[in-house]
């Protein structure tokens, strides 16, 4: 049977992107929080908003990641069976104002291998 398909040229793998620092890898932290297959964050969230910014003291990533693992494992308890999800965490920005509501969005698909794996990325990533 021929395939309708050209040959593939080239592809851009998850293992690609988390080497590129596309993707961050939250694994290890988000299975303290309790999720069982691997979970990363896309690098525009990663600067924007889970790497707190210089200015600001008593803030670490670590923490900010682990309100972003939080939220997410409590929506992700709500929804049912979805593969997307869109939530809502608060972020502190700047000193002298209030916390930013940050929405996100969660993907969990299928890694390189097909294995479950979770993408936490701003709207309009993908």
């Amino acid at each position: 049977m021929e395939s309708t398909f050209d040959p593939l040229i080239s592809a851009y793998t998850r293992a690609d992107a988390l080497f590129d620092g596309q993707l961050i890898d939250m694994s290890t932290l988000a299975r303290e929080a309790g999720f069982r297959w691997p979970v990363a964050v896309t690098a525009a969230l990663w600067d924007g908003y889970i790497k707190p910014p210089a200015h600001l003291d008593g803030q670490s990533w670590e923490g900010r990641a682990w309100d972003v693992l939080s939220v997410l494992r409590l929506t992700i308890r709500r929804a049912g069976d979805t593969s997307e999800l869109r939530f809502a965490v608060l972020f502190k920005l700047d000193e002298n104002k209030p916390l930013e509501r940050v929405i996100l969005t969660s993907h969990c698909g299928p890694g390189d291998d097909m294995e479950p794996v979770i993408t936490i990325m701003l709207p309009g990533e993908d």
